[in-house]
């Protein structure tokens, strides 16, 4: 039997604050959609205090910020892409077109074809989040996405230069210093300044994920991916030292970061708690990793592995990390969440940054439903069909009974023309 040694807000404290969310994002949406460009300013300078002549940087900005960039960085930020980029590739190359003959004559097969405009929201405000970055610009220029664009807030009205940069190497098409709801509504709807696009990308914070929920429809989303979520489980074999750090490094995002435990050790349970307390006490991020622990973290005692798997399929969480004897046993079993960072030599900052994996996952439960982003995401998987006369005949047959049973004339009449058509043609030549 499972027991909470601490617990987050409730849910109805959950969703009261969703709601007020919802009607903010609402209200934004409906402005830029009536009042374009001039909206979008007026949240840009609002909520960033941002008013530049354009929100779009031209080459020659990109270049001097580029140039500026220090060489370890500019290093670094290579490595990063090179490994997205690789691992991307091979899920592209695992992913594949098919033509069949499913009767004679009757030819069947899918496409898969990518979206032909993407926008890419790289969060920021708090943090320049450069690896965003690699993870969906990228990822999309290795699907073959024909245009990509990507938006990014200004940071203490400031260029966040480090990420552009990331967006510039990865192959951002344009580039805009912008941010938040606007951002979305900017690139969902369009502008006169900025032409919608098909789909729009990215993570960010609760405001934005709800933008993503109220634009999906006239747009593609990836996946809500709002606050990022951490659940550790964790046996005897794990140490408080770890789990704390690994906990406080995820909940540093913003203070509505839920972060979890699971554990068969109730001594571990205690430990972590005060572990955690000392590492807030030299944690530079600590006003903010304080308050998300606080608000939303969470300690599981369970009495078995089976119990832990259960508590954390039924969390569904974003980042697992398996901090157990047999890491093996959550890879083989667990069948609901974002990402898993088996063992203790890897973590959610490799992931998050720099392993090749890719970081934009599902939150808020939708791992019941969703992977992360991949190149999967911005492929059209489509249909086709074609048969020769012979093959039109013999399905028309039974495309006319069928249709009448389920009373659609209509339908009926497409089949029987070609039974028509096409059964003369067959008499004929033979």
């Amino acid at each position: 039997m499972s027991r909470y040694l601490k617990k987050g807000k409730s849910e109805s404290d959950i969703k009261n604050a969703d709601a007020d969310i919802r009607k903010t994002v609402g209200k934004i949406i409906s402005d830029v959609e009536e009042n374009g460009d001039f909206a979008v300013r007026k949240y840009a300078a609002s909520f960033d205090n941002w008013q530049p002549a354009s929100f779009r940087l031209t080459d020659s900005q990109i270049k001097t910020i580029v140039d500026g960039i220090p060489q370890q960085v500019k290093d670094d930020i290579r490595f990063a892409q090179q490994q997205i980029r690789f691992f991307a590739e091979q899920q592209r190359a695992s992913i594949s077109d098919i033509e069949i003959e499913t009767l004679p004559g009757v030819f069947l097969g899918h496409k898969n074809i990518p979206v032909n405009s993407v926008g890419c929201y790289i969060p920021g405000g708090r943090y320049p989040m450069v690896a965003a970055a690699h993870m969906s610009i990228i990822t999309a220029r290795v699907a073959g996405v024909k245009r990509v664009i990507a938006c990014t807030p200004p940071i203490n009205g400031n260029i966040p230069e480090a990420t552009v940069c990331a967006m510039h190497f990865a192959g951002a098409d344009e580039i805009y210093i912008l941010g938040g709801v606007q951002a979305l509504c900017a690139m969902a709807i369009g502008t006169s300044s900025i032409s919608p696009v098909d789909m729009i990308v990215g993570p960010g914070n609760a405001y934005v994920a709800e933008a993503k929920r109220q634009l999906f429809g006239r747009v593609g989303i990836d996946l809500f991916a709002g606050p990022t979520e951490i659940l550790v489980i964790a046996d005897e074999t794990a140490d408080a030292e770890m789990v704390a750090c690994d906990l406080l490094g995820q909940a540093e995002h913003g203070p509505t970061s839920p972060a979890a435990l699971i554990t068969t050790s109730a001594t571990l349970a205690h430990e972590t708690l005060a572990e955690i307390e000392r590492q807030l006490q030299h944690l530079p991020t600590a006003d903010i990793a304080r308050v998300a622990w606080r608000d939303c973290g969470s300690v599981i005692i369970v009495d078995s592995l089976e119990e832990a798997l259960r508590e954390a399929d039924a969390l569904a969480y974003e980042h697992v990390e398996v901090l157990t004897k047999d890491p093996q046993f959550f890879l083989d079993n667990m069948t609901n969440y974002g990402a898993l960072f088996l063992g203790a030599e890897t973590n959610v900052a490799y992931g998050d940054k720099v392993i090749g994996t890719n970081h934009t996952l599902p939150t808020m439960k939708a791992a019941r439903y969703t992977g992360g982003l991949w190149v999967g995401k911005f492929l059209k998987n489509c249909t086709y069909q074609r048969c020769t006369p012979e093959a039109s005949v013999m399905i028309g047959e039974y495309a006319m009974r069928l249709c009448e049973l389920e009373g659609f004339a209509g339908h009926k009449e497409q089949a029987a023309l070609r039974v028509k058509r096409y059964g003369k043609e067959t008499v004929g030549e033979k």
